[in-house]
């Protein structure tokens, strides 16, 4: 291997998706909403957010974004310091509630609307439109009216239209609320086959284990706890210092083990 594709490997390994450092960032003269939150995540990699309501969860990923300012710290992505108010295309949100983020005519209209604020060529707007709408398999709702789809139909959309941006990050608030059980599968079967680096808040701690492979918890907006889905999840008392459950299949999974522990007489 020559000492170009050494050095190339060796920057990538060392290039992280997103870093925060000492990120903090409060409301007015409110408390603090974010404290000193020190976070990196690696290209490719599925993290879950976690925390009880009023956590913070909501607040990071707008800082991330660059929606919010922060009181003080630093936010990089892919090594490129983000400041506040300017558009970045590496990251995209998809936000809690998809009425907030669908308000075009039509579903092709929604998906267009970013593309040609960038002033994407009409050729690539369409071909970009085609491709998000296959990969979300919501290419048959591209003529209906946005706000007379089904909670389902309205959150794969939603992401449909931040894909088309190609964003090589993405975050989701909380992309299972209000959703039926098919939806729920579908979203998670989507979730499962992403390429992008993803980061998905949500109260649906079974989602998280199907979809992430980290766990990070976070309580009045400070970084508690920062593992596998397993480790930190099936933490009862972790888990109730910060107004969580164990969800039921890691209940079951170390009731499981125990039981096969006494049968082979260990």
């Amino acid at each position: 291997m020559s000492d170009l594709v050494q050095a190339a490997n060796l920057l990538s390994l060392k290039t992280k998706a997103i870093s925060l450092k000492n990120l903090c960032f409060s409301y007015g003269q409110e408390r603090a909403i974010l404290t000193d939150v020190n976070l990196e995540i690696a290209p490719g990699e599925s993290v879950g957010l976690v925390g009880a309501n009023g956590a913070g969860k909501t607040s990071l990923f707008l800082t991330i974004c660059g929606i919010l300012t922060p009181t003080y710290g630093e936010i990089k992505l892919f090594d490129r310091v983000i400041k506040p108010g300017q558009f970045n295309p590496e990251i995209g949100l998809v936000f809690q509630n998809p009425d907030d983020q669908l308000f075009c005519p039509t579903v092709r209209d929604d998906l267009a609307f970013g593309l040609e604020n960038i002033g994407v060529s009409p050729e690539e707007v369409t071909t970009r439109i085609d491709a998000a709408l296959s990969l979300t398999g919501v290419t048959h709702l591209s003529e209906r009216i946005s706000h007379q789809l089904s909670g389902g139909e309205k959150c794969m959309v939603a992401i449909a239209a931040v894909l088309a941006m190609l964003p090589q990050i993405v975050l989701y608030d909380e992309p299972s609320a209000n959703l039926d059980l098919r939806a729920r599968r579908r979203l998670i079967k989507f979730l499962q086959a992403s390429h992008e680096t993803i980061v998905v808040s949500s109260h649906d701690l079974e989602l998280i284990i199907e979809v992430c492979d980290r766990v990070v918890m976070l309580n009045q907006g400070r970084i508690i706890a920062d593992g596998t889905p397993q480790e930190i999840m099936s933490n009862n008392s972790l888990m109730e210092a910060n107004g969580l459950e164990v969800p039921h299949s890691l209940i079951h999974y170390h009731r499981d083990r125990e039981f096969g522990i006494r049968d082979l007489g260990i």
